[in-house]
């Protein structure tokens, strides 16, 4: 996954690399037509050097003949030789590749200019030529000179890249820090640095609002919550009382009977439910503050044996492989339904004839019991979604299991392996 200032930093060094490969030919453009402008006027004053020189010497015929053949000697860029009047043109620049007996390359790019003088009024030509730089060496130099400058560029870029991310956006990396950590149970509002950045304020300002708004429906949920659970115990109980008064009673017929005894059943789950959604409230609201240093073993045991009954109606065998004492510092009611409910949910998610070994290393604690196919992850430990299919329930077991890890900072954790289902409550 790419970083968000990764992006543009790429854009901008492709278009830096588009931009100085394209420059390269514009280099070379520039560049030549000064380089040929510069021989042009080179040209040209040899050029005037050479006729000022003819017309302030006085030479007769025969020198004049004997100092051009001496000249083209010694001066091959330059070449004058005598022409009749009708070959008589306008002066011209000129451009040739020829090869240089004076140079290891076999050709090489000449610029001339062409003229035409008298000397004691008889016509003669005079052609300069100066070598130009080999096209092929100033391309290579420029792309040279170009990639250079890129390599440099690219590393400004990604220096000044990593000082504007660090510097830039540390506002946000604070905010982003703030998030990680924030969490709904504290009841803590996010504190989130003041910055001079526009947007990042904005963005602070309206991640304060949805938290605190969050935050109020989160405390309106739990005290619903709270309310109605407090709310229906009372009458939860009369009827369960008024069950119980008329299951005693000797008058009624056997569908009466049975028709109560239908309702009894019902009955005691809604007060499950409700009984728990309250422990729920409870624990989010932090109302268990007393804790003690307990021993873990001693409580599983305790509860192995309350169990026992249950687990013998499917024939489970309860293997707790815990020898030595595990103490842990919480709250003792929480320990013993969060034991509880790992129990429970061993026995009910297992097989018939079926395994619940219990174990505890490196500071984990483990259930594991025998099983056909893996429990969705997804919503195992979600309220009110049971964890199979099999062995429908009210779905809160391992939600309080969860509730009373987080409460510790301690971490639950699901995974199916060999046939076996694997729960662990790490302590580290």
């Amino acid at each position: 996954m790419n970083k968000l200032l990764n992006k543009p930093l790429k854009a901008f060094t492709m278009y830096a690399l588009l931009i100085l490969a394209l420059s390269i030919p514009v280099y070379y453009w520039v560049i030549d037509s000064i380089w040929l402008n510069e021989i042009d006027v080179h040209n040209q004053t040899i050029e005037g050097r050479i006729k000022d020189g003819f017309k302030n010497i006085p030479l007769t015929e025969n020198e004049i003949t004997h100092v051009i053949n001496v000249w083209s000697q010694i001066q091959p860029g330059v070449k004058i030789s005598a022409v009749s009047v009708s070959n008589i043109r306008k002066d011209s620049v000129y451009e040739t590749i020829r090869p240089n007996t004076y140079a290891n390359e076999t050709y090489e790019r000449f610029r001339g200019r062409s003229t035409y003088f008298y000397i004691h009024n008889k016509p003669y030509h005079l052609s300069v030529e100066t070598n130009v730089e080999e096209t092929h060496e100033t391309v290579i130099a420029i792309a040279t000179v170009t990639a250079v400058f890129f390599v440099l560029l690219l590393l400004g870029f990604v220096l000044l890249n990593r000082k504007i991310a660090q510097q830039i956006w540390q506002p946000f990396r604070n905010t982003l820090n703030q998030l990680k950590i924030f969490d709904l149970n504290s009841q803590k509002p996010i504190k989130l640095d003041p910055t001079t950045i526009e947007e990042f304020e904005e963005l602070n300002e309206v991640l304060r609002k949805l938290i605190a708004n969050n935050i109020d429906v989160y405390n309106q949920q739990k005290q619903f919550t709270e309310n109605a659970s407090h709310e229906l115990q009372t009458p939860l109980a009369l009827l369960k009382s008024k069950i119980d008064l008329l299951l005693q009673d000797k008058t009624l017929s056997k569908t009466q009977l049975e028709s109560i005894t239908a309702l009894n059943i019902p009955l005691s789950r809604v007060s499950r439910i409700n009984k728990n959604l309250l422990l729920l409230a409870k624990i989010e609201n932090h109302q268990y503050p007393n804790e003690e240093t307990i021993d873990l073993n001693q409580i599983l045991n305790e509860n192995i044996d309350i169990l026992s009954d249950y687990a013998s109606t499917g024939e489970i065998s309860i293997d707790n492989g815990i020898k030595e004492p595990v103490m842990v510092k919480a709250n003792r009611h929480l320990i013993e339904i969060m034991l509880t409910n790992l129990l429970v949910n061993g026995i009910r998610h297992n097989l018939r004839n079926g395994i619940l070994a219990i174990d505890y290393q490196a500071s984990t604690l483990m259930f594991s019991n025998s099983g056909t196919s893996p429990l969705n992850e997804d919503t195992l430990f979600k309220r009110f979604v049971s964890a199979s299919t099999q062995s429908p329930n009210s779905g809160l077991g391992l939600a309080i299991v969860k509730e009373i890890c987080h409460l510790y900072g301690w971490k639950v954790s699901y995974r199916f392996e060999k046939n076996f289902h694997h729960f662990s409550v790490s302590f580290s």
